[in-house]
């Protein structure tokens, strides 16, 4: 559907609405009544700009929650240069999930929409890939510079990483303990760290 700048305001005023929403109440809880009243919108226009609904809508959601996990990292996830840079960037992932704590709205928003339609595998596939790129292109940088291992495969190393990441999420998510996802992410530089080559 190609939108005018005035509906494109108003699609995405019901997105970031519906989004809001699905943080403050959580997922189970939330009515497209709510989303309307909370975004000041008719149900006339929910279904205009979401014809599927509340699965639509969700879809939705999930997809907006998972380019926020990107884009929350940023900008310190594309400029994974130096050691420096990478503790930084570990910083800024606990930072964000200590935050968060245990409400994840990328896993809320998915597990409404269905986490077993095609559509939201492939918008968690999605992300997974692009989260995983970024970091195999700082794992491939730190390679180049003589910075670690010279026979690392990036790719690899950022799928250990990325795997890392989500089992200390998903602990947060089931404990209310970050202490994983530190110690996960820790570790996961030091073996980076660990294999560079010692100099005289």
């Amino acid at each position: 559907m190609k939108l005018t700048s005035r509906g494109a305001a108003t699609r995405d005023r019901i997105l970031e609405g519906a989004a809001a929403e699905i943080r403050r109440q959580g997922v189970f809880s939330v009515t497209l009544d709510d989303v309307l009243a909370a975004t000041a919108t008719s149900k006339s226009q929910l279904f205009h700009y979401f014809p599927g609904g509340k699965e639509e809508l969700f879809l939705a959601v999930a997809r907006y929650e998972a380019d926020r996990v990107l884009a929350d990292q940023q900008p310190e996830l594309s400029t994974l240069t130096s050691w420096e840079a990478w503790q930084a960037w570990r910083d800024k992932v606990v930072g964000h999930y200590r935050t968060q704590g245990q409400d994840c709205p990328l896993s809320i928003a998915v597990s409404q929409a269905g986490r077993s339609t095609p559509a939201t595998q492939a918008v968690v596939a999605e992300l997974m890939q692009h989260w995983q790129s970024a970091l195999a292109v700082g794992v491939a940088h730190m390679r180049a510079a003589g910075r670690t291992a010279p026979d690392l495969d990036p790719e690899r190393v950022a799928a250990a990483l990325l795997a890392a990441i989500q089992g200390g999420v998903l602990i947060l998510m089931s404990t209310g303990s970050i202490g994983h996802l530190e110690a996960a992410l820790d570790e996961g530089i030091a073996a980076l760290r660990r294999g560079a080559p010692v100099t005289a």
